[in-house]
């Protein structure tokens, strides 16, 4: 007899969330890179305006906004992907192919991006440039009161298919990551197999994702000034290549440490609080 753990459908959102407290402030500086319209100051250097400028705590601004994102986005592509995963696998003999890990991926991280305003994550490039908002709830509050209830959807189709490609870049490709590592039978399923793992995740999601991450960016951030994704686009490639990878190295420093974080706290949370499956 063997027993084996399975994860809780809600700690995807819970891990998320601790991830998210220890990398949001890279998660700011990224965003302000990013809109940019031209490049004046690198990674290091808009750190240190925002410290001088706001003090050490403003790093944290807008920190209510992403719980409250990784809570509805995270915790539902999480619970979606694990849970069909779980099925399909007590199912099969096998492990499930990577073509289906990744249009699982890609299922569960478009539509669930529709049950998080996306507006709610970005909130807090308007409140740290002109404290509009006090915190997450009053940001949602007063975008709707005072623009209406599209602009919380300012970028949803953008928005969907970042976040399709950073859930097949994290979910699947850490699951494909992890099986081949296991796979070679050097390493067992331990807290080194699971850093390398996500790791490697980490780097796939950055780079599938950082061309739309830019625009979407772009267009949540917009005062009107683009009509729409393919009028975003344009502007963006008038830039240049370079400009759909604008902010790269640190959305890879924000992001690899998150997807990290998420699934070494993910795997912790399974092996001491998980169900319990003897076989």
């Amino acid at each position: 007899m063997t027993e084996k753990r399975m994860s809780r459908w809600y700690f995807g959102g819970i891990a998320s969330c601790g991830a998210a407290c220890c990398t949001h402030p890279l998660d700011l500086i990224k965003v302000h890179l990013q809109t940019q319209q031209e490049v004046k100051l690198r990674m290091v250097g808009m750190a240190t305006h925002v410290v001088k400028s706001e003090g050490f705590l403003a790093l944290y601004s807008g920190l209510s906004a992403s719980l409250c994102r990784q809570m509805s986005y995270s915790l539902t592509r999480f619970a979606i992907y694990e849970t069909v995963r779980d099925v399909i696998g007590s199912t099969s003999q096998g492990p499930m192919p990577f073509y289906q890990k990744v249009l699982l991926g890609a299922f569960g991280g478009r539509e669930r991006t529709y049950l998080s305003p996306s507006y709610c994550r970005h909130y807090f490039l308007l409140s740290f440039a002109f404290g509009s908002y006090k915190h997450a709830i009053d940001g949602l509050v007063r975008v709707f009161q005072e623009e209406g209830l599209r602009k919380l959807f300012s970028g949803a189709t953008m928005a969907s298919s970042r976040g399709a490609l950073v859930t097949v870049g994290q979910l699947a490709c850490y699951d494909q990551a992890k099986q081949l590592v296991l796979g070679t039978g050097v390493m067992g399923d331990n807290v080194l197999t699971h850093f390398l793992s996500s790791f490697i995740a980490g780097g796939c999601a950055t780079f599938l994702c950082q061309p739309l991450d830019v625009m979407k960016t772009r267009l949540m951030s917009s005062k009107g000034e683009y009509t729409g994704v393919t009028h975003c686009l344009r502007e963006t490639a008038r830039l240049g290549p370079m400009a759909f990878y604008k902010g790269l190295v640190p959305a890879g420093i924000r992001l690899i440490p998150h997807t990290v974080l998420t699934f070494m706290f993910l795997e912790q949370l399974k092996n001491h609080f998980g169900i319990r499956i003897i076989s």
